[in-house]
């Protein structure tokens, strides 16, 4: 196949998944979230759309591969999904406006990433980053529980308005 022709058809699968929506937040894509990390070909001439997950125990990546597939099917695309573990998912991956989608859908987005030292993180456990309220903006608020609606996120309080909300930890 012609380097032009594999390029349009890569294009094509991009234009197919590009507002294909998280199962667990509807509101963000795949790609929004740094989840559908690239179309490839594979060594035999298929293409291929890889997927990397938030973290390797994420229980929505079947259904997330699921829903790529069947997107691609209804477009008439053959290709397959490959799920790819390295580089690891980091909320770095994430676009600024996947970040604004998920404070306006309630949900404190990821303060940092991976970018940060390891050591100064394992160096500080007790000492917790303000996470804004998504409701009111309010720095006044507590983490309730290390453990959200989902794996990957907390849950918080703010301490102003009152309302709990989830806060998407940073990798």
């Amino acid at each position: 196949m012609q380097a032009a022709a594999i390029e349009r058809k890569h294009a094509a699968i991009w234009r197919t998944l590009a507002d294909l929506s998280d199962p667990e937040i509807p509101v963000v894509s795949l790609r929004e979230l740094g989840i559908l990390r690239d179309v490839r070909t594979g060594a035999d001439g298929m293409p291929e759309v890889v997927i990397t997950p938030t973290y390797s125990g994420c229980p929505a990546m079947g259904q997330i591969e699921d829903d790529v597939c069947a997107a691609l099917a209804h477009a008439g695309i053959d290709a397959r999904v490959v799920t790819q573990l390295a580089p690891a998912w980091t909320t770095d991956w994430m676009s600024d406006t996947a970040r604004e989608k998920l404070r306006a859908y309630g949900i404190a987005p990821p303060q940092c990433g991976s970018s940060h030292d390891v050591l100064t993180f394992v160096r500080r456990p007790l000492s917790r980053e303000v996470v804004p309220c998504p409701q009111c903006g309010s720095h006044h608020t507590t983490e309730t529980s290390p453990f959200g609606s989902t794996a990957c996120k907390s849950m918080y309080r703010c301490l102003d308005c009152l309302e709990p909300f989830d806060y998407f930890k940073p990798y």
